[in-house]
């Protein structure tokens, strides 16, 4: 009987998984009492730690009891679920985190039925119970019937519930009698989660992550499924659409605290990390030399929105960014394929452009953001969902959309979204906030967040994911203002911004450098009016008496990528450099646009 437990932390978005891995890692001490450790360290990459939002799962090691826990922390927004439908296949029991609060969202379902559904037991925690206004009691009878909906099987109900607040570093079973650490969920581990399974036989072991050193190249990460892995042996590589390479296991790893341990050899049920193996991809099989099987290969929910990447065209081409021909962009493109798989990239007619295909606008935001970090430059253009005929009937993707709100006003949300085509289903009080949940095309919420937000002072907690295809549900209106495109190119001066200040509202500031054909800001009526903003004041000798007055300009709207990209239209790209990011028109000069205007008016 071997003592390892596999488990992974799945919840919805800020729930508090990587909280509750960092107090896991400290109660098992494995840290020196004088190393300087910070918040949140699993979240290591630095737009993690900006977002606040874990993007990648990773997986840890704690010793307890003289029993190793693997731990794999888990990403909560929907736009990632392909991160937590492949790493679920290591895990052999799952920590569902649930906040006081909140109860179950939309992401809580998504990830707790692909658990469900592999038959991993669940162990429920109650988080953040230190807060106002929760209703621990309330949210397990929810969960419970969460369970009951997904079909759990009656082994799966039985769940063992753990009540506590990671931030304070305190768990228990009841909620009403706080401890002092996190030991009854750590017991409550050992006792519910089963062990990891040896599984006699030849070698059998499924990749499931990678990972990348300068040193050796990459690393394919996964659990031994059946037989024992060694160093320096000879294996077959299943490729996910049966091919079969011969192959040699040059070194191994399995996980230690934060890092990596050499091991000469892994026997069935631990996750560990493999150096040597060429060409692989997420989903194919490491097995044995003379007679391999392959494993079932991972499922990956399909895309639901596609974006035009393309190299960037407009006058400041180069000036900023060290990657900036086609060759760079598709290299890029296809490398992020191997490891993101819920990515699609696609060649279109002209070469200089790809189609990429992800699962929301957060999904692409992110790789978007990565790549000008890295010094690329692009344009993308705007984001469309994917459509499919089902049965002859043109469908699309729907989404359930659930809204928090104070009730003064839940009128102005429900009002917006109706406007694109949402229905309401239920509406129900949740504390002292209004809780209503829709059924809305995934058009529908693109651009959707801002003016809900913009409506509600900021108060509005939104969450959605994706639920199927439906018969299309007719046209969305887009934007309803029109922009400010620039004439000339050139500095933009504090004299033209406020000469211009009653035709909209600006998104640049004074001393700018902007081109023909960029978008400036929001024009206060539906169409696009053509500016110049680089006009200086005259410098003559000749002054009328009290002209010279201060000039008073409100300060710019600055977006940032996501707002961008759900702001655009159809004839409008985003340039996307290092350092900036910049709305510009797809023809930039005036009399092309008009020449073009028709081919935008359909789409």
């Amino acid at each position: 009987m071997q003592k390892i437990r596999n488990i992974a932390i799945i919840a919805h978005v800020d729930h508090g998984k990587t909280t509750l891995v960092d107090k896991i890692l400290h109660s098992c001490s494995i840290f020196r009492d004088n190393e300087q450790t910070g918040e949140l360290i699993l979240d290591n990459n630095d737009l993690e730690r900006e977002r606040g939002i874990t993007i990648v799962s990773k997986n840890v090691s704690v010793r307890y009891k003289d029993v190793k826990i693997n731990i794999i922390d888990t990403p909560g927004h929907a736009d990632f679920g392909g991160e937590v439908e492949r790493v679920l296949k290591m895990a052999d029991g799952v920590l569902l985190l649930c906040d006081a609060f909140e109860g179950a969202m939309p992401q809580t379902r998504f990830v707790t039925q692909k658990a469900l559904a592999l038959g991993l037991k669940p162990i429920v925690v109650v988080n953040k119970v230190d807060k106002e206004n929760c209703r621990p009691e309330e949210v397990y009878e929810q969960i419970f019937e969460l369970f009951f909906n997904l079909e759990a099987t009656e082994e799966q109900l039985d769940f063992p519930v753990i009540y506590g607040s990671s931030k304070q570093g305190w768990m228990s079973t009841d909620w009403k009698v706080p401890t002092d650490n996190i030991f009854p969920l750590m017991d409550a581990i050992l006792e519910n989660i089963p062990p990891a399974p040896i599984s006699e036989g030849t070698l059998q072991m499924q990749i499931t992550s990678l990972d990348y050193s300068s040193f050796v190249g990459r690393i394919a990460i996964g659990r031994v499924a059946r037989g024992t892995i060694k160093e320096n042996m000879a294996v077959s590589l299943v490729k996910r659409d049966g091919t079969i390479q011969k192959s040699r296991i040059k070194e191994l790893y399995t996980f230690e605290g934060l890092g990596k341990v050499k091991a000469t050899e892994v026997s069935s049920g631990d996750i560990c990390a493999v150096v040597g193996i060429e060409g692989f991809d997420i989903g194919d099989t490491i097995a044995d030399f003379d007679k391999p099987e392959q494993l079932e290969v991972i499922h990956i929910d399909e895309p639901t929105m596609n974006m035009l990447f393309t190299i960037n065209t407009s006058p400041f081409f180069g000036k900023e960014g060290k990657f900036v021909t086609s060759r760079h962009l598709r290299d890029r493109l296809y490398k992020e394929m191997e490891k993101n798989l819920a990515l699609k990239v696609i060649e279109t007619e002209s070469p200089d452009s790809y189609l990429v295909y992800g699962r929301g606008i957060l999904h692409l935001s992110v790789l978007i953001e990565t790549m000008r970090r890295e010094g690329y430059e692009l344009q993308v253009g705007q984001p469309q969902v994917i459509i499919k005929e089902i049965d002859g009937v043109k469908c699309e993707p729907v989404e359930t959309l659930i809204v928090d709100v104070p009730g003064e006003v839940a009128g102005k949300v429900i009002e917006l979204v109706t406007q694109r085509k949402g229905d309401l289903l239920v509406m129900e009080p949740k504390g002292d906030l209004q809780h209503l949940e829709f059924e809305i095309p995934a058009r529908g919420i693109i651009g959707l967040r801002n003016n809900v937000l913009t409506a509600t002072g900021g108060e509005a907690i939104m969450a959605h994911r994706f639920k199927s295809y439906e018969p299309w549900k007719g046209n969305i209106p887009g934007r309803s203002n029109g922009v400010l495109v620039s004439m000339d190119t050139g500095k933009t001066t504090a004299f033209a911004i406020d000469k211009l200040q009653d035709r909209g509202r600006f998104h640049i500031d004074p001393g700018v450098d902007i081109y023909e054909g960029q978008v400036l800001g929001e024009h206060i009526r539906d169409n696009d009016l053509v500016i110049n903003l680089t006009k200086g004041k005259q410098l003559t000798n000749m002054r009328a008496s009290g002209s010279d007055t201060n000039v008073r300009i409100a300060p710019a709207i600055k977006f940032s990528l996501e707002e961008s990209m759900e702001y655009i239209q159809a004839d409008e790209y985003i340039e996307v450099t290092p350092q900036s990011i910049r709305m510009r028109k797809i023809f930039l000069n005036e009399n092309e646009r008009k020449i073009n205007a028709k081919k935008f008016v359909n789409q």
